[in-house]
């Protein structure tokens, strides 16, 4: 226990949470000495500023004048922490609850293999404690994304690290010198996705993500449909596949990417958020040299691995938590995974 650890939450009108995740990351048993705690806030209109600044004043607050988003303001205390020559990188949500020994057992697990760049912790849910949250997570081909084990009893009796698809950003260890290379998270998306887009690159970059189920971090998490979450998690799953993939996948996964598109279309018709749904297609093309651009570079600066390692990491049935659908369950996923055994095994790229 001799790294340096910066600790970033990002809060948003979170007086009623972040107190508990404050009180939480200060019972850490990880030498304190070598914690810097960075709190950014996006503008809050609540007292979480006044309250932070009353009763953390040994926390380096950073104050936003507008929501920058969870990506962007993330990536200002990845900065800082670059600039204070921190070995490794904590992301907290502010609805997070810490064992203490959680982080100690993240570095544990980093420390083993110079080639892991993200630990996450297991997330139990709060305060259903005996519930999982998150027990790594599963990505589709498609870029949907989901947690593992949501609401399983935590009786799985796993306790060695093991690799997952993606790190969640509600607990997860990044290595520094790792980010260096492929950076933390883009602004574009804001929020979703965002730790998706950060593991894909990772993988490409030929790091491992893993999880460790020793650290164990509670979260109180409220699942909610809102349209404005449609809209973010639609846009950018589609701005994570346009940049990640090469080519020839994307042009091999189109035709069931586009029967997908006319199932969500006619999804969001029935459930309300279709005028979302068109302001994220509009967006994309407003926004394709950017994407582009984004593209390029991590194809050409970032990728040291092929699309066909990377993919032994995806699924071919989308699991959404609390949506139980026939359709989806007995049509759409058969389709796709049908799809998907065809498919992977024509990549060789």
């Amino acid at each position: 226990m001799n790294k340096k650890v910066t600790i970033i939450v990002v809060t948003h009108n979170s007086r009623t949470k972040v107190a508990d995740c404050l009180a939480s990351i200060s019972r850490l048993n990880y030498p304190q000495n070598l914690i810097k705690v960075i709190v950014v806030d996006n503008n809050s209109t609540d007292s979480t500023v006044g309250y932070i600044s009353e009763k953390h004043s040994q926390v380096k607050l950073i104050k936003n004048k507008k929501n920058l988003g969870f990506a962007a303001g993330n990536n200002q205390g990845y900065y800082l922490a670059e600039k204070n020559q921190a070995d490794f990188l904590f992301l907290a949500n502010d609805d997070i609850i810490l064992e203490p020994n959680c982080l100690g057992h993240l570095v544990k697990a980093m420390e083993k293999n110079k080639k892991i760049a993200a630990v996450q912790a297991k997330l139990l849910l709060y305060p259903e404690k005996d519930k999982i949250n998150s027990f790594g997570n599963s990505l589709h081909y498609l870029g949907f994304a989901f947690c593992n084990y949501y609401r399983h009893q935590d009786n799985l009796g796993l306790t060695e690290p093991f690799e997952t698809a993606y790190p969640s950003g509600a607990a997860c260890l990044l290595r520094i010198s790792a980010l260096e290379k492929t950076g933390l998270f883009d602004d574009r998306l804001f929020m979703y996705h965002d730790d998706v887009d950060l593991g894909w690159r990772l993988r490409l970059a030929g790091y491992q993500v893993m999880l460790d189920p020793l650290a164990v971090a509670y979260h109180k998490y409220n699942y909610s449909k809102a349209k404005y979450k449609f809209y973010y998690m639609d846009r950018n799953r589609f701005i994570v596949l346009l940049q990640n993939y090469r080519l020839l996948t994307i042009l091999l996964i189109s035709p069931m990417l586009l029967f997908m598109e006319l199932g969500i279309i006619i999804f969001s018709i029935k459930n309300g958020w279709f005028k979302e749904k068109i302001k994220g297609y509009l967006w994309i093309i407003g926004h394709l040299p950017s994407i582009l651009a984004h593209r390029i570079m991590v194809q050409f600066k970032i990728r040291k691995v092929p699309d066909r390692e990377v993919m032994k990491f995806f699924v071919g049935a989308i699991k959404f938590q609390e949506i139980d659908n026939l359709l989806l369950k007995f049509l759409i996923n058969p389709l796709m995974q049908i799809y998907w055994f065809i498919v992977k095994r024509l990549i060789f790229w």
